[in-house]
């Protein structure tokens, strides 16, 4: 039992002294103090706390993935955290409506003392970005080159190191792709697959042409053939190929197969934990691109065409950005292929047994 009770303080363990002085409001310091510029600050500073947690929860997460092996006790610790992730993602989106809570006129009293600081300028949040899976290669142009435009040479350098590292995008796809669930011997289960696929694109069509006529039912069928050239391409690797070059997907062929195979089998009890952990990758993408959106709106009420503190075109920046700074889209592409239940072969017992042996790849 501990003897010294006052070994640890409640204000000294959190350093409060430091954390509670660190709201220095340059309208202040101009003499012409503006009362929601405290609100801003707070928010903000604790904006980067959470990112600090999160970026905490991430490198361990990544940590587990870089192992030879994930096996399920891993597994679950990998899902249970990020489930922790996407809980402080929900609670970063709601600390938007508290910075609303401040009039665009309240805003102006000291926005122009804020030049060029930006949130731009949030390294940690370029951090989660980059480690996450989003290379500066996917983003616009304009997003490319603003991207480290407004940074000193110090974060800029930081930043471009971690670019050159290993993100969780390529962890997660060596994961899935070293999965046993490709191959099983005599159990053809891609030719029942592939036969299962024909059948439901021939009943869409069937159903396309006895439905609609005209310029729309053409519009339909064009779309019918486009949804099936991209079920061929699973069994065509020189189209796969294509389709990764266009940048339509990223995966490998064997992962995407694999995330296939685990939504395809959702239900069955050894698929459960991989299934949580692609459904709770979808949701930190769902959340990201939420507070990027809210994030539009509220700076178009800030400012409405104005530019950014941060030299940006303000929220018409912003928007453009939104829907291209997606980090697991191939995620959602799994839906494309996914077959009605009443269509899937039954496993047989002993592929269940071997997949139940091993998730890890061995």
């Amino acid at each position: 039992m501990r003897k010294n009770l006052n070994a640890c303080y409640y204000s000294d363990y959190l350093q409060l002294n430091k954390l509670l002085d660190a709201q220095a409001m340059e309208s202040e310091k101009h003499g012409n103090p503006a009362h929601d510029e405290m609100l801003f600050i707070v928010t903000h500073q604790a904006y980067e706390l959470w990112f600090k947690q999160l970026l905490h929860e991430l490198r361990s997460v990544m940590a587990l993935f870089a192992g030879p092996v994930l096996d399920d006790n891993a597994l679950a610790t990998v899902v249970h955290r990020l489930k922790r992730f996407t809980a402080i993602q929900k609670l970063i989106n709601d600390q938007i409506g508290v910075l609303e809570t401040m009039s665009p006129q309240d805003f102006l009293e000291f926005r122009d003392y804020l030049v060029p600081a930006s949130g731009f300028q949030s390294v940690q949040f370029k951090e989660l970005e980059i480690l996450l899976g989003l290379r500066r290669t996917q983003r616009t142009q304009a997003d490319r080159d603003f991207f480290y435009s407004r940074l000193n040479d110090k974060d800029r350098n930081y930043l471009l190191g971690l670019e050159q590292q290993e993100t969780l995008s390529e962890q997660l796809d060596r994961w899935l792709s070293r999965l046993p669930l490709l191959d099983f011997e005599d159990f053809a289960f891609w030719e029942h697959y592939r036969k299962g696929a024909s059948e439901m694109l021939d009943s869409d069509e069937t159903i396309i042409r006895t439905t609609f006529d005209g310029k729309e039912r053409d519009n339909q069928l064009a779309e019918l053939a486009a949804t099936r050239d991209r079920f061929m391409a699973l069994f065509d690797d020189s189209h796969y190929q294509q389709l990764l070059k266009e940048g339509q997907l990223n995966f490998s062929h064997d992962a995407l197969m694999s995330a296939l195979f685990i939504n395809l089998y959702r239900d069955e009890p050894l698929f459960q934990l991989p299934f949580q952990l692609l459904t709770t990758l979808m949701e930190i993408d769902e959340l990201f691109t939420a507070w990027r959106y809210r994030h539009v709106l509220m700076v178009q009420r800030m400012l409405g065409s104005k530019i950014g503190t941060g030299g940006s075109s303000g929220s018409d920046y912003l928007r453009r950005n939104t829907e291209a700074n997606r980090l697991f889209t191939d995620l959602y592409a799994i839906s494309t292929y996914l077959l009605p239940k009443h269509a899937l072969p039954v496993l047989p017992a002993k592929v269940k047994k071997r997949l139940g042996f091993s998730l890890g790849g061995e």
